[in-house]
Parts: structure tokens; C-alpha cells; sequence
């Protein structure tokens, strides 16, 4: 495919759906949540008015957990037109409580991988979502001593990449990006100068849902493990 891996020194790893489930805990939430509303619309729609809300919230709450939650009380306020009982939105509450709780599970071959590279390039996490829920999940997982750096981003646009990559003085050309994101982990990367491995998750939000040009060049692989043969070619 015409990508040289050879000079790469520092690789950044997507957290959620990369290195440990996350998606699937808000896919089984969504579906819980469509059902208990089910009296006053259908799961369907329910689950385009709660995204479409998401959406609306995005720049006030931000990725996460919490804004999610949020998300689902205003959605189901105004679905509901205020009758939603107490006890539902005790329920809703709940369940984000319970995602926050729920125990980090890794992904197939993460500890591998992380282990070994951590041997031979400066390995960064670089994700989106809640500070606190990510600090808290990457402290659960067990994997912090591989990571020589930690970001939690605001955002994934190529100035957030390009400023936290200056902060750290690595040149773009040196960094490889890994996540199951094309919009979030891949091109965003591409586009400063630096190099980017796709690992699909078997669910994805539909806010990070893009379709490659022919121009973006970058491996795709199926499973973390294939990484370690990748970087030796």
C-alpha cells in the first residue's frame, strides 16, 4: 500500500473499542432505554429522537457517559411530555451509573501488544470521552504502565493531534495512530503527515460513521495481535 513503518517512534491507541468494550454497553442501554419508553413511541424512533438529542448536546456535554445519560433524561422528558415517572428516571440514572461501574474487559491481545511495544516505541493513549471515566477505566485496566502519555481529547480534529503531538515533540512522520475509528483515530491523522491502523469494532456509533476517500491510505487489520507483525515488515 506504499506505507513506510520503518521510521515510526511513538504510537497513540484509541482507548474505547480499541483497547477495551465500550460501544456495546450504550447499544445494550439504547435498547433498554427504547423499551421502557415504548409507551409513548416506537424503540425505532425512540433511538434516532435520543441521537438526534446527542447531537444537540454534543457541545455542551461533550463524549461520555454522563452527557449520554443527560441525554436520555431530556429525551424522555420531552418524548413523555413530562409524564415520565420518577422511578424511570431513577432507572436511567441507574443505568449510567451502572455503565460507569460496569469492569473493564480488554480486548483479544491488548496486554500482548502493549507489552511489547512498549519496549521499542513511546506509547501514548489518546482518547475522547469523560476525564475522570477514563482515567478511572484506565486505571481498572491495568495497562498504565505501558503508556508513557495519557490524553483525554476534547475532540479529534487534526489541530487537537497536531497541537498534543508539538506539546510532545513528535514529528508526525515518526507517529502512528491505532483505533476502530476511521473519523476520530484515522484521518484526522492522515492529514497532519502521520500514519494510521484501523481495527473495526463489531458495533460503531453512528456519529463516527464516514466513508474513506480513495486518497486515504492506511492498513486495516482485524485484531490487535496483527499489529506486532505490521510494524516488523
Amino acid at each position: 500500500m506504499g506505507i513506510d513503518l520503518s521510521q515510526i517512534t511513538a504510537i497513540g491507541f484509541d482507548a474505547d473499542d480499541t483497547l477495551w468494550v465500550n460501544e456495546t454497553y450504550f447499544r445494550q442501554t439504547e435498547e433498554a432505554f427504547g423499551m421502557l419508553l415504548s409507551a409513548y413511541e416506537t424503540p425505532n424512533q425512540i433511538d434516532q429522537l435520543l441521537f438526534l438529542k446527542e447531537m444537540e448536546n454534543l457541545p455542551k456535554y461533550g463524549y461520555g457517559i454522563k452527557g449520554f445519560v443527560l441525554s436520555m433524561i431530556e429525551c424522555a422528558l420531552e418524548v413523555s411530555r413530562g409524564k415520565i415517572s420518577s422511578d424511570d428516571l431513577n432507572q436511567i440514572l441507574q443505568w449510567g451509573k451502572d455503565m460507569i461501574e460496569h469492569p473493564v474487559e480488554l480486548l483479544p491481545g491488548v496486554p500482548e501488544v502493549l507489552a511489547a511495544l512498549s519496549k521499542t516505541h513511546r506509547l501514548l493513549v489518546l482518547t475522547k470521552g469523560d476525564l475522570l471515566d477514563q482515567e478511572r477505566k484506565l486505571a481498572r485496566s491495568g495497562l498504565d504502565p505501558f503508556f508513557h502519555h495519557v490524553e483525554v481529547l476534547s475532540d479529534k480534529q487534526p489541530q487537537n493531534y497536531q497541537g498534543l503531538l508539538d506539546h510532545l515533540a513528535i514529528d508526525p512522520k515518526n507517529f502512528l495512530m491505532v483505533g476502530n475509528s476511521i473519523k476520530s483515530d484515522i484521518l484526522p491523522v492522515l492529514s497532519i503527515g502521520g500514519q494510521a491502523v484501523h481495527i473495526p469494532f463489531h458495533t460503531t456509533w453512528q456519529h463516527e460513521l464516514v466513508t474513506p476517500s480513495d486518497g486515504d491510505t492506511f492498513f486495516t487489520i482485524d485484531q490487535m495481535l496483527d499489529l506486532l507483525p505490521l510494524l516488523k515488515r
